[in-house]
């Protein structure tokens, strides 16, 4: 026979505790350690503060224009491998459309900023720099491209190493040229907890205006490496800068506009001559040259015409 459970006097049922559904939250991983969250938490309620770390996640999405030359590519590439925080898409169709599948792109794409390489007639490249979706936005003439592969220099530097930017005195003249400023050092600064930058800095990017061109270069820091010969804390008279492998380029403004890819004009460069007609100039100074050699013939007919020459006596005397 079974028997029967006796029930407890109190008739009342013990409740077991219930276990937690979700798993307690791990603590983040970041290059530097464990970040413990208790610590955070008893900050913000000892300041009273919303957000007391601020996290830098700037990403920028770097595509071209199709029909692009293979220079210019190269020099895309280059600028890929040297932002870490950086993603690659498809090449867009150079309408006039264009801003508008640029900024769903760069929404999709979850970025911020956007590095946009448009090529024309095979031989021009203009450079669009934006911050998506509210802007501003620039447009560049790219000159003076030297890419990786046709440079031949000393220096190098790891792959994914967080660089420092430097700017000339230049940049604090005017108005726009401190938004360009600070549009360079928005999309080309490494945020510093990036998963695939490495923690150090060993590599400068100089940005130098000369002409009212903005010149981009790119240095190493070199430094001594053995146990002995350690610089201390703040040694910066014995590090040398030694140019790395590149690139080179050349930007010249064009516009700034308040949108994104578009929008009310802020600024226009008076000095900027467009590529058709640098070439038609030339064209015209190697068509001169065939309008003086027709002018030059016309001239000694005319000369001929006016100053004849003396009949010879002595022409006819050989002929008989």
């Amino acid at each position: 026979m079974v028997k029967k459970r006796k029930r407890s006097e109190s008739g009342e049922v013990v409740a077991h505790p219930k276990k937690e559904d979700a798993a307690p939250e791990r603590p983040v991983r970041t290059l530097l350690g464990w970040k413990d969250k208790s610590q955070v938490t008893d900050e913000v309620e000892d300041n009273n503060v919303a957000s007391p770390i601020f996290r830098n996640k700037e990403k920028v999405l770097v595509t071209c224009s199709r029909r692009i030359s293979y220079r210019y590519r190269h020099l895309m590439l280059n600028l890929v491998s040297l932002l870490p925080h950086c993603k690659k898409d498809n090449k867009v169709e150079s309408k006039e459309t264009k801003g508008a599948t640029l900024n769903e792109l760069v929404e999709l794409k979850s970025c911020s900023s956007c590095l946009f390489f448009e090529c024309r007639k095979a031989k021009d490249l203009y450079l669009w720099m934006a911050k998506c979706p509210s802007g501003p936005s620039v447009k560049f003439l790219v000159s003076a491209v030297h890419t990786m592969e046709e440079l031949k220099l000393t220096g190098n530097h790891l792959k994914g190493s967080r660089p420092l930017l430097t700017f000339s005195a230049n940049f604090e003249k005017d108005a726009h040229w401190k938004l360009l400023k600070e549009m360079l050092l928005q999309i080309f600064e490494v945020p510093k907890d990036h998963r695939k930058a490495k923690p150090f800095h060993d590599h400068v990017f100089v940005f130098s205006i000369a002409d009212d061109h903005i010149w981009f270069r790119n240095y190493q820091i070199s430094t001594h490496h053995n146990e002995s010969d350690k610089l201390p804390r703040g040694g910066l008279d014995k590090m040398t800068l030694i140019e790395v492998v590149g690139p080179r380029f050349c930007l010249n403004p064009i516009k700034i506009f308040g949108g994104s890819f578009g929008g009310p004009t802020l600024y226009e460069n008076p000095f900027y001559v467009s590529p058709n007609q640098v070439r038609a100039l030339e064209k015209k100074k190697k068509s001169g040259k065939f309008a003086k050699k027709v002018k030059a013939k016309t001239r000694r007919k005319m000369h001929e015409m006016s100053n004849p020459l003396e009949p010879d006596e002595f022409a006819d005397m050989w002929k008989d």
